[in-house]
C-alpha cells in the first residue's frame, strides 16, 4: 500500500455553459507511485516528483 506524502489538494472550478448554466468540476492530481530504496512505497504528484529529483533527494 503506498502512503500518501503530499499535502496538495484537487482544483474546483466551474464549467460554464452558453446559457451561463455553472456547474462544478473537480480536477484531481497527477499522482505517481515511487519507491524508495528501501523498497518503501510513496504516492506522490508528479509535479513534486521532479522537484525531489532535481534536489537528489530521489534516485531517477
Amino acid at each position: 500500500m503506498a502512503v500518501n506524502v503530499s499535502n496538495r489538494k484537487p482544483n474546483f472550478k466551474n464549467i460554464r455553459s452558453h446559457a451561463l448554466n455553472s456547474t462544478k468540476k473537480k480536477q484531481g492530481l497527477n499522482l505517481v507511485v515511487v519507491r524508495d530504496v528501501n523498497g518503501k512505497k510513496y504516492r506522490v504528484s508528479a509535479k513534486e516528483l521532479r522537484t525531489l529529483k532535481k534536489d537528489q533527494q530521489i534516485a531517477a
